[in-house]
């Protein structure tokens, strides 16, 4: 299941390119169309690894994110407070992480941890792609609150759980292994998985079921309306490909799909803003795309208007949306056949590369993770004169 991991939501660190570049050749950029320009600040406190990231930004300007530890190679969930780092720390196990939009603006993080504790059916688990290696131990899904400690999410009757989103009413999506021994499971995977909301202080677990003859689904995100968007499909391999083979959204109890770009797999939304609509990434009809072979290209999803292809920068050929703000402001990564990633920032119809809006800087910003609705923008740099990767703050200022 490794060989999936880099092609969810991750981006190549050898990310290096800032050339301009538009989504379409037939999409001129008008000249009535203002592009922010950004001011970068780097989060160089760290946990001491080379391999750090901000991965949701909140109304507050707060990031969470993970940073790699120097000792052993473990990655730890952190939150980057007005620049003041908080480690999160773990379930007993060596890893964490929160890879997701797992941060409300009440300061509630949410997100993946491993415990001590064995796998006893050997699974990989969807959180494996998100960790340094595959330890086989049981991952739980987190919550953490100022002056607490990381507490685990219950699951299904299954030993696995992965928190994704949280809203500000503290509604916590994603998902969690059942007991069932699932046929459409691949590789190490066992179990069937269903999405979930949890809601802790009610002290309530609900499964968010599937789309009518999918055996699995996974929720990834959720606004303060109490809309929930994810995937449904087969069970597989627990990291998207089959199991996203519909895009969903569940509203007031019910699912319904949301429609894709014409392939069979990696049907994935990856953020709803308030105003509902959707953004994530979904394969087009290619040859591979029938093998599972990650081809997506990222989208946007309106009620009045359907699904939208955003395309990608000129020359890459795949894209993920990965944050949205009530704007329609979105941000992603575009990758180039080679692996070479980088951010992008799309509006009004126009997809920009975001090194291309913040003159003067001297690395590369490889994904956009997230964007709040001052337009302010998290992710990942690449820093040139070290070979770190760190979280940045893109911020807006006056042309």
């Amino acid at each position: 299941m490794r060989h999936l991991s880099c092609v969810v939501l991750l981006a190549t660190l050898a990310a290096c390119g800032t050339e301009s570049s538009v989504t379409r050749p037939n999409e001129a950029l008008s000249q009535q169309q203002r592009f922010p320009i950004y001011r970068i600040v780097k989060l160089s406190e760290t946990l001491g690894g080379a391999s750090n990231r901000g991965s949701v930004i909140n109304e507050r300007g707060w990031i969470a994110g993970s940073s790699n530890l120097t000792d052993n190679g473990s990655r730890h969930a952190v939150l980057w407070r007005h620049k003041t780092l908080i480690d999160l720390k773990t379930l007993g196990g060596p890893n964490s992480n929160v890879q997701w939009h797992g941060l409300n603006n009440r300061g509630m993080v949410v997100g993946i941890a491993e415990t001590n504790r064995p796998n006893p059916l050997n699974e990989d688990w969807s959180c494996s792609a998100f960790f340094p290696s595959v330890t086989k131990l049981i991952c739980r899904g987190f919550y953490w609150e100022e002056g607490e400690r990381m507490q685990p999410l219950p699951g299904l009757g299954g030993p696995n759980s992965y928190a994704a989103g949280v809203n500000d009413h503290g509604q916590i999506v994603g998902w969690a292994e059942t007991r069932v021994h699932d046929p459409t499971c691949r590789e190490t995977q066992v179990l069937q998985f269903r999405a979930v909301l949890w809601e802790p202080r009610r002290n309530r677990t609900t499964e968010l079921r599937p789309y009518p003859g999918d055996s699995t689904s996974a929720a990834t995100a959720i606004n303060n309306q109490g809309q929930a968007v994810g995937i449904s499909g087969e069970c597989d391999v627990a990291v998207g490909r089959f199991s996203a083979r519909h895009a969903v959204l569940w509203e007031n109890g019910k699912v319904k799909k949301l429609g894709d770009l014409g392939g069979t797999s990696w049907h994935t939304p990856t953020d709803i803003s308030e105003r509902g609509d959707v953004i994530g990434f979904s394969n087009p009809d290619l040859p591979g795309d029938l093998e599972g072979e990650f081809l997506a290209l990222a989208f946007l999803w309106t009620k009045s208007g359907g699904i939208r292809n955003l395309g990608t920068l000129r020359g890459d050929t795949t894209s993920q949306a990965l944050g949205l703000n009530a704007r329609r402001q979105v941000v992603g990564v575009s990758t180039s056949l080679a692996g070479v990633s980088r951010a992008f920032l799309w509006q009004d119809g126009v997809m920009k590369n975001l090194n291309d809006l913040a003159p003067g800087l001297r690395d590369s910003l490889v994904t956009a993770q997230d964007i709040n609705e001052d337009g302010e923008i998290t992710g990942r740099l690449f820093e040139r004169s070290s070979g770190r990767t760190l979280p940045f703050i893109a911020i807006p200022v006056e042309r």
